[in-house]
C-alpha cells in the first residue's frame, strides 16, 4: 500500500519549453500534504517559433535548448489538496527567420521568464497525510490553477526575437480527472491573458489578445509505479497588434504528445515526454522533447 502511495507521487509538475503551450497530464492529481518536489531537466525545441508564436515574423527556423529547475510543495488549503510550483528555465536560442521580408538571425542565451503556479482540487481530492493517502483511491477530481509568468528573462528591445517576453501573463485553468481502473481520463481548459509590452522593438507598443487552450489526456498506470499518457492540446487566439495595428493573424494550432514516468526508488523518478504539431495556422509549428529527474521528500516519507 505504501508503494502504491509513492507511485502516485509521480504526479510531478511538467514543464513547458519557455513560452510554448503546455501539454501536461496529471495536473490535478492528489498528493500527500507536505511532500516536496525538486526537479531538474532539459527541453529541446526545433522548427517554428517556440518562444512567442504571435511575433510578426515568417518562416521561423529556430532551436531552443532549455535547462529547467523547479520546486513544488503539496499543501493543505482549508481541507482541500493543493500545490505551489516555481519554475525557472535558462534557455539558449539560435536560428533564422524573416521580419517584413528581411532575413534576421539570432543567437542568444539567458534566463527565461520564471513562472509561479497555485493549484487546488475543489472536489474528489481532500488534503491527506501520507498515512491517510495509503487508502485513497481516485474517482472524479475537479480542480483549478492560476499560473503567473514574471517578466524577468533576457530581453533586448533592439532585437525582434528574445528569450523573455517583457510582459506579465496570467493563466487560469480548470480541469476534470476521472479514474476508471488503471486508466485515467482528463480534460482541461484555460485562458492566458497578457499585459502590454511598451518597449517592443525600438520602443513600440505591443499588445496581444487572450489565448484559449484545451487539453485531453488518456493515462495508463502500470505496475511498480510506471505510468504513460497520450496527450493532445488545441489553442487559438492571440491576435497581436503593434502601435495599434494588427500584426499577423491569430493562431489556431493542434499538438499531440506522449509522456512516460519511471520510478527509480522511493525518492527518485524520471519523466520523459515529446510533442509535435498536427496543424498550425501560423508558423508556431515545432517539435519538442524533454526529460526530467525528480527528487521528492517530506510529508512523512
Amino acid at each position: 500500500m505504501r508503494w502504491r502511495a509513492y507511485a502516485w507521487l509521480l504526479v510531478l509538475l511538467a514543464f513547458r519549453a519557455v513560452h510554448a503551450q503546455d501539454i501536461e497530464p496529471r495536473q490535478f492529481s492528489n498528493v500527500p500534504v507536505g511532500v516536496n518536489f525538486l526537479l531538474g531537466g532539459y527541453v529541446y525545441t526545433t522548427g517554428g517559433l517556440a518562444i512567442d508564436p504571435a511575433l510578426p515574423i515568417t518562416d521561423p527556423k529556430l532551436q531552443t535548448s532549455s535547462a529547467v529547475l523547479a520546486y513544488a510543495r503539496a499543501i493543505d488549503l482549508s481541507g482541500l489538496s493543493g500545490r505551489f510550483d516555481v519554475i525557472v528555465p535558462y534557455t539558449r536560442l539560435s536560428g533564422t527567420a524573416n521580419y517584413r521580408g528581411d532575413p534576421i538571425e539570432r543567437r542568444v542565451d539567458g534566463l527565461a521568464d520564471p513562472a509561479f503556479r497555485l493549484a487546488v482540487n475543489f472536489y474528489g481530492a481532500p488534503a491527506l497525510t501520507l498515512e491517510e493517502f495509503n487508502s485513497y483511491r481516485q474517482d472524479l477530481i475537479v480542480g483549478g490553477s492560476l499560473r503567473v509568468t514574471v517578466p524577468a528573462g533576457q530581453y533586448d528591445s533592439t532585437r525582434i526575437v528574445n528569450i523573455g517576453a517583457n510582459r506579465w501573463s496570467l493563466k487560469p485553468e480548470l480541469g476534470v480527472s476521472k479514474a476508471v481502473g488503471p486508466w485515467t481520463f482528463e480534460l482541461m481548459g484555460a485562458a492566458t491573458f497578457f499585459t502590454g509590452n511598451d518597449d517592443f522593438y525600438n520602443g513600440r507598443a505591443r499588445k496581444q489578445d487572450v489565448i484559449y487552450s484545451f487539453q485531453a489526456h488518456v493515462i495508463r498506470d502500470f505496475s511498480h509505479g510506471i505510468w504513460g499518457a497520450v496527450d493532445a492540446t488545441y489553442y487559438r487566439g492571440g491576435q497581436a497588434s503593434i502601435d495599434g495595428e494588427d500584426s499577423g493573424a491569430p493562431f489556431s494550432n493542434w499538438r499531440y504528445g506522449a509522456t512516460l514516468a519511471l520510478p527509480i526508488d522511493r525518492n527518485n523518478s524520471i519523466k520523459t515526454y515529446a510533442s509535435n504539431g498536427i496543424s498550425a495556422r501560423t508558423g508556431a509549428n515545432y517539435k519538442l522533447i524533454g526529460a526530467f529527474w525528480q527528487y521528492r521528500w517530506g510529508g512523512g516519507m
